[in-house]
């Protein structure tokens, strides 16, 4: 695809002039990389790295940064504090790891070969030759192929699990591989000049798990090779570089600066000394400084809009603060606050059996993934948060499997959290966040009556508002649909983040938020302003009452005001849809419910459906169903990025003058 270099010029003079002098500022300096990254490609090796970091032979820095403080806890014997299930999963995950076996956002397994193809969409066979980064056009709308899978293949966690197994286990093999990965990527992939350098974020998530790498095989007789320690710590040098010099920053950020600014406090801790390190360190905390209280709300909701991407952000926080402390830098009481308000909102959205909702947009991205949980559980997270940052609130709220708390933190910190006393379910308000939680030990109802994501852009948002998902009685019914991929499918990007896809009024087959063009897969236009009217938790139900603006634009405007209620004793939602407004004119509403991947359903009678879940069953029922029409449709939920699964989707119908719509969702019998 060519670049759109006239609407590339015309969406930038809309910015603010200091945005646009920045903007120009930062393409001057990254274009002048096309004479620079060639020769540093060519020369930048042990001796440049000794004289930037002032040290004398490699021998030297690497003893020097082994003693430096990381998040890998030291002294711990690790076979004796891991549980044998999680030892197991490790080195069945290693094992393949080893013998270059991956399956990565949906593709199935794959054999990688020797060497790997570092630049190849193994999953459609495209390829991007090696080229200057800012001259590759990775998003390819001709012909199928997803850059995601290269990028995603070079930020090398799938290999983590090797380093677990070191640990775990000593032996050189592990290590070994490792050490031949690292170096066929580095020779494949020289600075700046593949398409794993053309998104900076992917050279920012490599400096947290290269650090990783280091710390776990700094001793091991595989790595104690001086020509190998000066490659690798010269290629790690350069990401540092290339992350400072390419920040992805404009005038409404996200989780890409967000993920530079992490990688750059990663590489300024780790190492250390010279003028290159303190800078990075210096700018990557001032970035996250500025951006949490603008990203995040006050009550701790990512503002991309989506719940996948809540836990990279958090985790993107969260990390570099954790660093810091181990380092004995300050982290100011605010920056604390803000990140235990995301952990409370994970919290909130986790479900009892650690699942979660698939609010918006979700590419599997993890900061540094050491837990053998499910893509979809985060309760980890809320343990990491409350251990971090000693807030005893979200301790009480963790739950799940605790890897990711041990290998972090160690085993005292993961002990702690498994028998730390257990807090007690309730329901919550997120009101900034646009996010609502009606919730007691056996239901779970998430809501969504936020702004589109990116304050406004779209950016990670769906066309969701009003939109819910719903536990009942223990049993998941409702489902979001999920995202399910990017670039691979323009069509399928833009159908999975439509209205229609998710469980909320549409007028008229008109989108809520309308589309900008086929291709501007992260924007939207911003019509659909949410109006939430009345949040009411109580002992026995919890109420809700919110609209939204996204059909004020149409000839006969329509508001559509939806009405929530929970009923704790005995299970049951209900929900009711009217239409404010021109309610004399001829309109086709049409109300969809996404069933959950597994419930069943089938006609019982007019006005009613009986669910089958879980060995359990339950009763839809609606009102008037001599109004509405039913129809029993094949739907489709994607749990991750590139996996889809068949569900079923409910739809009524109603072509004529505005009537209000009431179904009901309960335990049957």
């Amino acid at each position: 695809m060519k670049r759109d270099i006239l609407g590339m010029i015309r969406r930038g003079l809309r910015k603010p002039p200091h945005v646009i002098a920045a903007r120009l500022a930062a393409e001057l300096a990254a274009e002048s990389e096309r004479l620079v990254a060639p020769k540093l490609a060519r020369s930048f090796g042990t001796r440049a790295l000794l004289r930037a970091l002032g040290k004398n032979s490699i021998d030297q820095l690497w003893h020097d940064l082994g003693d430096r403080p990381f998040p890998l806890p030291q002294s711990v014997s690790w076979s004796a504090v891991v549980p044998e299930d999680e030892r197991r999963e490790i080195l069945s995950r290693a094992d393949k790891a080893v013998g270059r076996r991956v399956a990565l956002l949906g593709s199935g397994d794959v054999e990688l070969g020797r060497p790997i193809d570092w630049h190849t969409d193994f999953k459609t066979g495209h390829r991007w030759p090696p080229a200057f980064h800012r001259s590759i056009e990775y998003n390819n709308p001709e012909r199928p192929s997803d850059v995601k899978v290269p990028w995603e293949l070079s930020r090398l966690q799938w290999l983590m699990p090797a380093g677990q197994a070191y640990l775990l286990t000593g032996e050189e093999r592990y290590a070994e591989a490792v050490r031949s990965v690292l170096e066929e990527w580095i020779e494949a992939n020289p600075y700046a000049l593949s398409v794993n350098w053309a998104c900076t974020m992917e050279a920012a998530l490599r400096i947290l798990v290269w650090t990783w790498f280091f710390h776990v095989f700094k001793d091991s007789r595989a790595w104690d090779d001086e020509e190998f320690r000066g490659r690798f710590l010269a290629s790690l040098y350069l990401h540092g570089r290339f992350t400072e010099r390419h920040l992805e920053k404009s005038d409404v950020n996200g989780n890409h600066y967000t993920a530079d600014a992490a990688g750059l406090v990663f590489a300024g801790l780790f190492f250390g000394q010279g003028r290159g390190p303190h800078r990075w360190l210096d700018l990557g905390w001032r970035i996250l400084c500025d951006e949490l209280p603008k990203q995040v709300t006050a009550d701790g909701v990512d503002y991309e809009a989506s719940v996948p991407y809540h836990r990279l952000v958090a985790e993107l926080f969260l990390l570099p603060a954790h660093y810091r402390m181990l380092a004995e830098h300050d982290v100011t009481p605010a920056y604390r606050k803000r990140v235990v308000a995301m952990g409370r909102f994970t919290a909130a959205y986790t479900r009892e059996a650690g699942t979660v909702p698939l609010l918006g947009d979700a590419d599997d991205a993890r900061a540094l993934p050491l837990g053998t949980q499910p893509i979809n559980d985060h309760r980890y997270l809320v343990g990491l948060i409350g251990e971090i940052f000693s807030d005893d609130s979200l301790r009480g709220r963790a739950g799940g499997p605790m890897g990711e708390v041990r290998w972090l933190l160690g085993p005292q910190a993961a002990e702690r959290l498994e028998t730390y006393p257990a807090a007690t379910r309730g329901s919550e308000a997120f009101a900034e966040g646009g996010v609502y939680v009606m919730a007691n030990p056996r239901d779970h109802v998430f809501v969504d009556c936020g702004p589109i994501g990116l304050a406004g852009r779209g950016g990670h948002g769906h066309n969701d508002c009003l939109s819910f998902e719903a536990v009942l009685d223990g049993v998941h019914l409702v489902s979001d649909a999920g995202a399910y991929l990017y670039t691979a499918s323009y069509e399928e990007r833009n159908r999975f983040r439509a209205t229609a896809s998710h469980n909320t009024p549409q007028i008229d087959g008109e989108e809520i938020n309308r589309f900008i063009r086929p291709d501007y897969l992260w924007n939207l236009h911003y019509d659909a302003v949410p109006d939430v009217r009345l949040w009411q938790p109580g002992e026995t139900s919890d109420k809700l009452v919110a609209g939204h603006a996204g059909y004020q634009r149409l000839a006969h405007p329509v508001r559509p005001v939806r009405s929530y209620e929970l009923e704790h004793a005995n299970h049951t939602l209900t929900i009711e849809d009217s239409f404010e407004e021109d309610v004399a004119a001829t309109h086709l509403v049409e109300v969809p419910l996404l069933l959950a991947p597994g419930v069943e359903a089938e006609v019982a009678g007019a006005g009613k459906v009986l669910l089958r879940a879980a060995g359990r069953n339950f009763h839809v029922t609606w009102y008037d169903p001599q109004e509405w029409t039913l129809s029993l449709e094949e739907g489709r939920v994607s749990p991750s990025y590139g996996v889809v699964v068949p569900a079923v989707r409910l739809l009524w119908r109603r072509q004529g003058r505005l009537c209000p719509f009431r179904m009901t969702l309960a335990p049957a019998g």
